[in-house]
């Protein structure tokens, strides 16, 4: 058994810099590289096109990604685990043999996990959304899709069937970096302690640049160096999940007792019970210290046995959303641009635009904090105009951002650089699913064949 694994970020995010990754494939020293991209509403837009073309609903970046990253991964040995299958894991992986073939490297095993789509047994289900207590059913007409937060089981298996690169659809975000230690260090699934420092581990790591500076900065307060060269975490862990988080040395950013400690409660409800599909995790007994410059040593992680349940993201079409925008410069702007939100107000209530709820902001003046805020400053010398609002159907939606660019040639003075769009509304809530109702799976896709 190993003494230490290294796991590097390779994104944080689905539209996340593609650079960091192939910089640590190459001088990260790596064992693996985990690109996290999946976010609720990322994998119903996934879903979506998906639908529309049945080839297609993994993560858009998925060919640039492989293509940057594979060489050299393949050259160093450094394994592969990402959750940009999205919405169709079995297409990511035959389009990524499809690009090792083109580049020459025929011996990649890809592996695809699947089980975490279970829209069908949703809509079969008696289930009320947690967050709101209503009835899946009476959503049904508009539930796009519905993907469970599968854990760590699924990776471990296909990484001892040789994979490569393992590319999943929803799969909890700390799981993907816990599944490479559990299958080298051998850990059991119900030694909750370790899965709990694991878990530590992944969520220090999840957002890539956070934990090296981005996110964090806060120029005179909290200062880091060459921001825009910033380089993504790696993660040195040893048997025991004991983990010191750094970075390549040339890399810009930095790690720091504080960055590791905001990215270690950042999207916690409670320390003490950070509920995962493979174990609920307990923060309370971390200990965090910097070893050396971009050296930090996390250690204390502790947790209980995993829920019965695992946490189900239900995405619905809920309507869409209308805005338009315009700016107004220089001596008066603010006056006139609280004119044209006075017009475009009186506009909509006029022509019966049917909206469900209704913004209008000043940027730059009120947008964040309101009026009362505003008033204790100067005004101004731009301002930018905007008017959101949601609406039944498109049509309607489309009439806020009309009404805006009609103040063009019907409105205050000086009125220029109009935008305005229509999008559709994906809301998300969760439901809680009997996990015996998930079956995860995988399969291999061999590089080497033409037919993949």
């Amino acid at each position: 058994m190993r003494d230490h694994i290294r796991i590097g970020t390779g994104a944080g995010y689905s539209g996340d810099r593609i650079e960091p990754a192939v910089e640590l494939a190459e001088h990260g020293a790596l064992d693996y590289l985990v690109f996290e991209c999946l976010a609720e509403r990322t994998i119903a837009i996934a879903q979506q096109a998906r639908r529309r073309d049945p080839s297609q609903g993994f993560d858009p970046l998925l060919e640039a990604r492989m293509r940057a990253v594979l060489p050299v991964a393949a050259k160093n040995r450094v394994r592969i685990v990402s959750n940009m299958g999205a919405a169709n894991p079995g297409a990511a992986a035959r389009k990524t043999a499809q690009i090792a073939r083109e580049l020459g490297l025929h011996s990649l095993k890809i592996a695809a996990v699947t089980g975490d789509d279970v829209l069908d047994v949703v809509l079969r289900s008696s289930l009320r959304f947690e967050e709101s207590g209503d009835d899946v059913s009476a959503y049904a007409d508009g539930i796009v899709s519905a993907n469970a937060y599968l854990g760590a089981a699924p990776i471990v298996a296909a990484l001892a069937a040789g994979a490569d690169v393992v590319l999943t659809g929803r799969v909890a975000d700390p799981s993907l970096f816990t599944a490479p230690l559990i299958h080298e260090f051998g850990w059991k699934m119900d030694d909750w302690h370790t899965l709990g420092q694991a878990t530590v581990v992944g969520h220090l790591l999840e957002c890539a640049g956070q934990v090296t500076g981005g996110y964090f900065a806060d120029p005179g307060f909290k200062d880091v160096p060459n921001l825009a060269r910033l380089g993504f975490p790696v993660g040195e862990v040893d048997a025991s999940g004991n983990v010191v988080i750094g970075k390549v040395p040339h890399a810009g950013g930095c790690v720091t007792e504080a960055t590791c400690k905001e990215q270690l409660l950042y999207e916690i409800h409670d320390p003490a019970r950070y509920y995962q599909p493979d174990v609920v995790a307990d923060f309370t007994q971390v200990r965090v210290a910097q070893e050396a410059t971009d050296r930090v040593r996390v250690t204390g992680g502790r947790g209980t046995a995993r829920t019965a349940t695992l946490k189900v993201s239900v995405a619905y079409v809920d309507g869409y959303i209308g805005e338009g925008q315009i700016s107004y410069g220089g001596p008066g702007a603010v006056a006139r641009a609280r004119l044209a939100l006075d017009t475009v107000r009186e506009r909509l209530a006029f022509t019966g635009v049917s909206t469900s709820e209704l913004r209008f902001d000043l940027i730059g003046v009120n947008a964040l904090y309101g009026d009362s805020v505003a008033a204790g400053h100067d005004e101004p010398y731009e301002v930018r105009v905007r008017v959101t609002g949601r609406a039944k159907d498109a049509t309607q939606a489309a009439r806020i951002g009309n009404e805006v660019e009609t103040l063009y040639t019907n409105g205050p003075a000086g009125g220029g650089g109009v935008t305005k769009a229509v999008r559709e509304v994906l809301a998300v809530q969760s439901v809680l699913l009997p996990r015996e109702q998930v079956s995860p799976i995988f399969e291999i896709v061999e590089a080497s064949d033409e037919t993949a």
